[in-house]
């Protein structure tokens, strides 16, 4: 009996008939588990989602997609062997690896997303507890022109904290009336100015939500613990899974003798990145975001700042 034999075209590298360059074609929410080694410490295993990318030329009609899913697997298989620490590093070797696969791709761009727990204590009475931390990291490689094996990459991380702020505005408006009652009852202004000092006025709070990213060239690395850090402490105050009634009292202490803006976030978080990072190049692009959730209005107020490191050290330097 004779086999026949059929020769499958690949309509994929067939020419599209509206013949234009596409930006980003891939696969999105690929969903993996990624384990990453610390020094020290046990590894953390993450559930992890990566959105994968290669550009696609003109003369063509479609990616193999196929491929993007074997560049995550190799790499992943690859760090259950050789320790890998850093999340912007296993995206910058996908993104490395997907160059290789597409041959007729000029540059590739990988992100991934995950949940991140850190353990804390409870501010007073020590209590353990979990706390979720938003990070991601990003990738991106480009084809050197005239040496198919050279790549220029570079590299993002980054994270999302809640905490809480205590609006100033407010708290000034309060603090005057406390200040015209304790009068109106006959306590002498030195008195009033003291108690001020020491008991901070009512205000409205919000629940804050402040975002680092730092993109760096392939071979800087960046403390994702300090980015974290960062952020955690540039709030009026840290938020805690659990609270006692003592813990309860330092928070809310905390937070409305320390209180600020949305704007004053993103500016402490800035001045933090500058003395955290100064070994950073110049070249870094930094990018601060911070939301409140507003809870006497609707809407959230909201704050960025996207620059160089080296402008902003300039600009935090000359204060």
């Amino acid at each position: 009996m004779e086999h026949c034999t059929f020769n499958l075209p690949d309509v994929q590298a067939s020419k599209p008939s509206i013949a234009i360059n596409l930006t980003r074609v891939g696969v999105t929410n690929v969903k993996k588990l990624v384990e990453i080694k610390r020094k020290d410490k046990r590894p953390i295993v993450l559930i992890s989602t990566f959105d994968v990318f290669v550009d696609l030329p003109s003369d063509r009609k479609g990616a193999n997609l196929s491929r993007n899913f074997e560049a995550v697997d190799e790499v992943l298989e690859k760090i259950l062997s050789m320790p890998v620490y850093e999340l912007e590093q296993l995206c910058s070797d996908i993104a490395h690896n997907l160059l290789g696969r597409h041959e007729y791709a000029n540059q590739a761009e990988v992100r991934m997303t995950s949940e991140y727990m850190i353990r804390r204590a409870s501010p007073a009475t020590g209590i353990k507890c979990q706390e979720v931390v938003n990070i991601f990291a990003e990738a991106s490689a480009v084809r050197g022109q005239g040496d198919d094996d050279y790549f220029d990459v570079k590299k993002l991380i980054g994270a999302e904290v809640v905490g809480m702020t205590a609006c100033p505005c407010a708290q000034e408006i309060m603090r005057d009336k406390a200040a015209n009652e304790l009068s109106k009852l006959g306590v002498d202004n030195d008195t009033i100015v003291k108690f001020l000092e020491r008991v901070p006025m009512a205000t409205h709070n919000q629940r804050g939500r402040g975002i680092i990213s730092i993109k760096v060239a392939h071979d800087f690395d960046v403390s994702l613990e300090s980015i974290i850090s960062i952020i955690d402490h540039s709030m009026s105050s840290s938020v805690y899974e659990v609270l006692k009634r003592a813990d309860e009292k330092v928070v809310v202490e905390t937070a409305h003798m320390n209180p600020k803006f949305v704007e004053d976030c993103v500016r402490t978080m800035a001045d933090n990145v500058v003395k955290e990072f100064p070994n950073l190049p110049d070249n870094a692009v930094i990018t601060i975001k911070q939301t409140n959730e507003e809870s006497i209005h609707r809407h959230n107020a909201y704050a960025e700042r996207v620059a160089l490191m080296g402008d902003l050290r300039s600009e935090i330097n000359h204060c």
